[in-house]
């Protein structure tokens, strides 16, 4: 097919990779001149596993390519997905005023049928504004579409190749026949393909992603209750995960999430909620809590030295989750600022998201070469995202570089019976 993909952020460049890696000739769109220069030369201005390559080979075979030219791709495209940012604005709410821009220059472009989809994060109602933005600028046929994604960062082309459910919101038979057929190479494994009105699709995303935040917030307030009666929370897991009604995934206690949709996603049903006039205090506790998290754990690090002026830490991981250089509301941003706001020195480490760590801390912290060297001369250790290579580190080298064995453990990675002579302070436990 013929497809277009209007914005090259993570959810349009994932989308567009793996489209064209499906035989489909994909033109992705954007505005920044710089940004797509990079990609014509192979650059990726994201990390994310097998994109790079999957770029590559697509843009080799002449199925992917890179325009400012809206006008152009829109012409000569059967499909255009919306891709755009939506960030969240001062009152919460998703900012709609890239979707919107772009609705109304796919109106003026259109030339036969199209497909326009809404593959942004957006509001319930969205793709009632879009058709009508679209419509006022054009009398050709066309039908507006809601397809949310569902991608984890670490993991997005793999979720993108074999997704476990593909949503489609329309009311059109005749575009819901198109994308089923678009989507039917990716569900070989069986797995479904929901078809649905515009606003349920919408709401799906949202109510998906704040379950989730739901589960890590009622995880973070079990493992606190567990600190204060003096159980242990990583245990109370175990047991409460045998449960097969309550299942594994997202009850890891820990200092909260982060990244560029459950924060965002979180706030934006809470406003959707009250502008509808609609309680929703499961969802705001959610968020309340997470906010808590973090200073719950700074508090650790209070309690432990007292005055921290003058003093020096260690932190192990900067990107909100392992697998991406994203730092979006990253607990790391909330940690450092905290430590540097009472008078304490941060030497960082991250094994992607250094460069985009220092576009947000500047030099008001040390960027160390890997992770043993941000450990020399430190009062202690700041474990903060969970990246494979901080799993099983050389305690005994920990031992000899920091000036006091304390490890503060913002994921519950290590087992107490390796730290022999260290203190050792978790999510959950005294």
């Amino acid at each position: 097919m013929k497809i277009c993909v209007i914005g090259t952020g993570y959810v349009g460049l994932v989308a567009g990779a793996c489209f064209a890696e499906m035989g489909n000739d994909v033109i992705c769109v954007d505005n920044n001149l710089e940004k797509l220069e990079k990609l014509k030369n192979g650059i990726i201005p994201i990390f994310e596993p097998g994109l790079e390559e999957l770029i590559e080979s697509n843009v080799k075979e002449k199925r992917l390519s890179f325009t400012s030219d809206i006008d152009f791709a829109v012409k000569n495209s059967l499909i255009c997905f919306i891709a755009v940012g939506t960030p969240q604005d001062e009152d919460g709410s998703a900012d709609m005023q890239y979707v919107f821009k772009v609705a109304e220059d796919i109106g003026k472009s259109i030339n036969e049928y199209k497909i326009i989809v809404d593959k942004s994060t957006v509001p319930v109602g969205t793709a009632e504004k879009v058709k009508e933005i679209i419509k006022s600028q054009t009398s050709h046929p066309f039908d507006v579409v809601s397809n949310p994604e569902f991608l984890k960062q670490g993991a997005a082309v793999d979720d993108f190749l074999r997704p476990d459910r593909v949503i489609i919101g329309t009311s059109s038979e005749r575009a819901k026949n198109i994308m089923v057929d678009l989507y039917s190479q990716f569900v070989r494994n069986q797995h479904p393909i929901i078809t649905m009105d515009e606003k349920s699709a919408e709401m799906v995303k949202y109510a998906s992603n704040s379950f989730l935040a739901v589960k890590i917030s009622y995880a973070n307030e079990i493992a606190n209750i567990c600190e204060a009666v003096g159980a242990d929370a990583n245990l109370v897991r175990l047991g409460m995960c045998a449960d097969s009604r309550i299942g594994t995934k997202f009850l890891y206690p820990g200092i909260g999430y982060g990244g560029s949709c459950f924060p965002k996603d979180v706030k934006a049903l809470i406003n959707t909620a009250e502008e509808y006039n609609t309680p929703c205090d499961i969802i705001k506790s959610a968020d309340k809590l997470n906010k808590y998290q973090r200073e719950h754990f700074i508090q650790k690090i209070i309690k432990y030295f007292g005055e921290l002026s003058g003093r020096r830490f260690a932190i192990w991981g900067l990107a909100f989750k392992p697998k991406t250089n994203d730092m979006r509301e990253a607990p790391s941003i909330t940690v450092i600022n905290r430590l540097l706001s009472l008078g304490a020195q941060v030497n960082a480490y991250d094994p992607k998201a250094m460069d985009t760590a220092k576009q947000i801390f500047g030099d008001k912290i040390v960027y160390s070469s890997n992770a043993y060297d941000a450990l020399k001369e430190a009062d202690a250790l700041i474990l903060l995202t969970e990246w494979n290579e901080f799993r099983t580190p050389d305690f005994a080298k920990i031992k000899t570089l920091l000036k006091t064995p304390v490890i503060f453990d913002g994921r519950n990675q290590y087992n107490s019976f390796n730290l022999e002579g260290f203190e050792y302070f978790q999510i959950g436990k005294r």
